[in-house]
């Protein structure tokens, strides 16, 4: 008897993966068919999607053709690409069966993790960090998934990518965790307070009123994990401190959970403090993104403690790209298409220095 969320048909071999899979050669047929037996445990409608949208999302993204015939998935093709469809499924099964039902920006996700071999869908979508309120955060790309580890991993992680990879919000998640779980005593976020046109002096109300809307992010950030009532009390009474870069100087910062936003705004100097700041029993994440950078040409810190620190032990830098944007897709695009126009440029002034 078939155990299981799916099984193949006839002659599955045994395996641990979720979906046994065998592959049916005739040798006089060209191309390759592959069966795919789902579980009458699971609902046909969660996996394909209402009126068949996921099943038809696929179908766009991979030569092979795809028969549903009660609860009988079928590919028929090039091997390689029916191999890919059957994998994709046996992803898709599993997470169903987990209580994922797979969504079009999971299975877009999905389908590019497996092109690109980086990281397998169910492992990256099972690895919840934390959940609030009815909501999870978890990595949502292989991109996401190797700066998650590097946090749980290394005492200093750089996080450094465009706007909406996720940097700033998944080490919020990550501090959040270890506090729950008292592997610090604290949580400590910071990022520099980068005027924009208006002199902070000339702003109305006291130093901390003057500095708030620069820490604000982290509040929304912080208010998304945590009830307001909790998170406020838990600032009053100095356990989680939000405050800008220059209320770091002097201190040493034991038994915490440290976060440094807008990194790339830091000066090196301003770097330097910032990291010799790390005491005993504390865990430090860096986020920024190099392409947005507010100080003067040639002056950030971010920039600087990449040629400096990058090799030594305990401090991992992770880069995320346009692949790991998280946000609508559209915010995809326009970031993949600055890179496109600030290469070209590059290249385009590059014989005019070497003149």
């Amino acid at each position: 008897m078939r155990t299981g969320p799916a099984a193949f048909r006839e002659g599955a071999a045994k395996d641990t993966c979720p979906a046994d899979l065998t592959e049916r050669h005739e040798a006089e047929l060209n191309p390759t068919q592959i069966t795919l037996v789902v579980s009458p445990r699971q609902d046909m409608v969660d996996l394909l999607g209402q009126g068949d949208h996921i099943l038809r999302l696929i179908e766009q993204q991979f030569a092979a053709d795809i028969s549903v015939r009660g609860n009988e998935i079928t590919f028929t093709g090039d091997p390689a690409e029916a191999q890919a469809v059957a994998a994709l499924f046996t992803e898709l099964i599993e997470l169903a069966e987990q209580g994922q039902k797979p969504t079009p920006e999971t299975v877009d996700r999905a389908i590019d993790m497996l092109k690109t071999g980086e990281a397998s869908p169910t492992k990256l979508f099972s690895d919840v960090i934390l959940s609030h309120r009815g909501q999870t955060i978890r990595p949502k790309t292989a991109g996401q998934k190797r700066y998650v580890d590097a946090i749980r991993n290394s005492t200093i992680t750089f996080g450094i990518g465009p706007a909406g990879t996720g940097k700033t919000y998944l080490a919020m998640a990550m501090a959040v965790l270890a506090l729950k779980n008292k592997d610090v005593g604290r949580i400590i976020l910071t990022r520099p307070a980068v005027e924009a046109g208006e002199k902070l002096g000339y702003l109305p109300g006291n130093l901390y009123e003057k500095v708030d809307p620069y820490l604000r992010p982290l509040y929304d950030a912080l208010f998304d994990m945590m009830d307001i009532e909790k998170s406020q009390a838990l600032t009053e009474k100095g356990v989680i401190e939000v405050a800008p870069l220059a209320f770091m100087r002097g201190r040493t910062l034991n038994d915490s959970f440290i976060v440094l936003d807008e990194a790339q705004n830091t000066s090196p100097e301003q770097m330097k403090m910032f990291l010799t700041r790390l005491g005993f029993g504390s865990k430090v994440v860096v986020t920024g993104d190099v392409t947005q950078i507010d100080v003067p040409a040639g002056t950030s810190g971010l920039r600087q403690v990449r040629d400096i620190l990058n090799g030594v032990q305990d401090v991992a830098f992770v880069e995320l790209g346009s692949k790991d944007v998280v946000r609508h897709k559209l915010v995809q695009r326009i970031v993949t298409a600055y890179h496109t126009y600030e290469e070209a440029r590059a290249a385009a002034t590059e014989p005019e220095r070497e003149r």
